[in-house]
């Protein structure tokens, strides 16, 4: 019997979180998934595999288990004694046997079973394949696949909020995107994904969120990035100017002097923090003063009897 090492097919180090081993997983999946490689046996094989790999690493409790057994495991498979015990002892119930109790509907597809291996250490010893729990056949588990979709929002609805209706294969459902959501971010649906036919263990739905680019606003995380164009005049006697915010209008002073590229910062006017109340970035407000390309002959000599009192 050969010795599986889960890390390895999942790409992982033993030492990866569980966080990396759920994403490797996720990974191998879509890309082995029989759905995308019909007819290919072989990405047939590897799906199950790695869903086997997940089984056992994408729980703490079984994962510990496995690392126990390490390199004992031959001893375990000829009969010898376990140094540490029966590392799966713990996991008792039923009749005749140590099993370990599994959610099998996660990743298997049609009328598959686990490697030899894995009945022979986590299926009641050496008689994997007869192995039951309860009296229930466990060769027909199903992967229930996760679905991924993209919507597209403005700037202002991301500042504000909104919603959107996604049409699934047998029902519409509203997605609620908070204020603040970012560029790229996604959210999940758990139990919206693909369903299995026994109504359990359904994959989720993951929506990724594009923020389309604004005319006027850049922005940078939770701050927002603007130019305003002003006058000579205001920029050098200064003012009060209206500037556009991404939530309404407001009046900025403009102090005597003002130089062309100076920046204001107007605190708590940028995108709303997500999901932390009455939190909010800065708004940055670039000037762009507008210098006349066209001069009247009375306005030229109205500016050289300017430049002589400098």
């Amino acid at each position: 019997m050969e010795y599986k090492d889960y890390y390895k097919i999942l790409g992982v180090e033993k030492k990866a979180s569980q966080d990396a081993i759920k994403k490797a997983y996720r990974k191998l999946a879509v890309k082995y998934h029989p759905d995308k490689n019909q007819g290919n046996k072989e990405a047939e094989e590897k799906f199950k595999e790695i869903g086997e790999a997940y089984e056992v690493l994408g729980d703490a409790e079984k994962r510990k288990k496995y690392d126990e057994l390490g390199a004992n495991w031959k001893n375990f498979q000829s009969g010898q004694a376990y140094s540490g015990g029966n590392p799966f002892g713990n996991f008792n119930f039923g009749q005749g046997g140590t099993y370990v109790e599994m959610d099998m509907d996660d990743f298997m597809n049609g009328n598959n079973q686990f490697s030899d291996f894995f009945n022979a250490f986590f299926g009641g010893g050496r008689r994997a394949k007869s192995t039951n729990f309860g009296g229930g056949s466990w060769g027909n588990f199903q992967q229930a696949a996760d679905y991924e979709t993209t919507i597209e929002i403005t700037l202002e609805e991301a500042f504000h909020g909104t919603s959107r209706i996604i049409q699934l294969e047998n029902e519409k459902i509203r997605i609620k995107i908070k204020p603040g959501i970012a560029d790229g971010q996604n959210l999940r649906i758990k139990g919206k994904g693909q369903k299995t036919s026994n109504g359990q263990n359904n994959g989720d739905l993951y929506v990724k969120i594009k923020v389309l680019n604004h005319t006027k606003f850049e922005r940078k995380e939770n701050d927002l990035y603007t130019s305003q164009k002003i006058d000579l005049f205001t920029a050098v006697l200064g003012g009060k100017i209206i500037i556009e915010t991404i939530d309404g209008k407001l009046k900025l002073p403009i102090p005597q002097g003002t130089q062309n590229g100076k920046t204001f910062r107007l605190k708590n006017k940028g995108m709303p923090v997500y999901e932390s109340k009455n939190q909010f970035g800065d708004l940055y407000v670039k000037i762009d003063v507008q210098i006349p390309d066209r001069l009247s002959e009375k306005q030229k000599k109205l500016f050289e009897e300017l430049k002589t009192l400098f």
